[in-house]
């Protein structure tokens, strides 16, 4: 219900007559009810609008490398739409490897293609192991590899998942380099799933 008042304007001939008034009286309506808000993002101090990130719901960059011979090296994911994985706002990761060939791979969260810039910075050097301070790895403060596995034995023919809490978040041009040491030829299938 909307309650309106009128009142004199100061410069009125009642005013002047000393009649007071009143916009608004000593009874404010106060709606009372609850709704619900869904919030989708902000704007920035810019001015810029920024959305809220959600989790995947699956694994997405599916990729697949063929023949990867003992020793040899494959970096994912690398499809025509998704060649690097952007993990900004993202704080945890979980990362999907699917080969034909069991036995031992190193595992190398490493920066992605030179193609793509890491922020406004353009080239990076691409597959360079990722390095970073993180009192997860080295509580000292000194620069270290964030991610890297030398030896992780990784069953056949079914998905291998690794779950990676807090220590990739926010990077912004990743990809992962994985190293087939196995003992023979192996097909490798990968996806991944970022979590905020």
């Amino acid at each position: 219900m909307v309650y309106e008042r009128t009142g004199y304007a100061p410069w009125s001939l009642t005013r002047e007559a000393g009649v007071q008034s009143a916009t608004v009286d000593s009874q404010i309506q106060v709606p009372q009810y609850l709704q619900p808000i869904v919030d989708t993002g902000i704007i920035d101090e810019k001015g810029d609008w920024k959305g809220i990130k959600s989790s995947d719901e699956q694994f997405i960059g599916l990729s697949f490398a063929e023949a990867i011979p003992n020793g040899g090296e494959v970096l994912f994911p690398d499809t025509a739409e998704v060649g690097r994985i952007d993990m900004t706002g993202f704080s945890s990761l979980f990362i999907a490897l699917k080969p034909t060939n069991g036995g031992n791979v190193a595992i190398t969260a490493v920066m992605g293609p030179d193609t793509t810039p890491f922020a406004n910075l353009s080239p990076v050097n691409p597959a360079s192991t990722l390095k970073g301070v993180s009192g997860s790895v080295n509580g000292n403060g000194a620069i270290v590899n964030i991610q890297t596995e030398s030896a992780d034995t990784l069953t056949a023919d079914v998905w291998n998942i690794y779950y990676f809490r807090n220590i990739l978040a926010d990077q912004k041009n990743m990809q992962f380099k994985i190293v087939n040491n196995s003992g023979g030829n192996s097909n490798i299938e990968f996806g991944f799933m970022r979590l905020i």
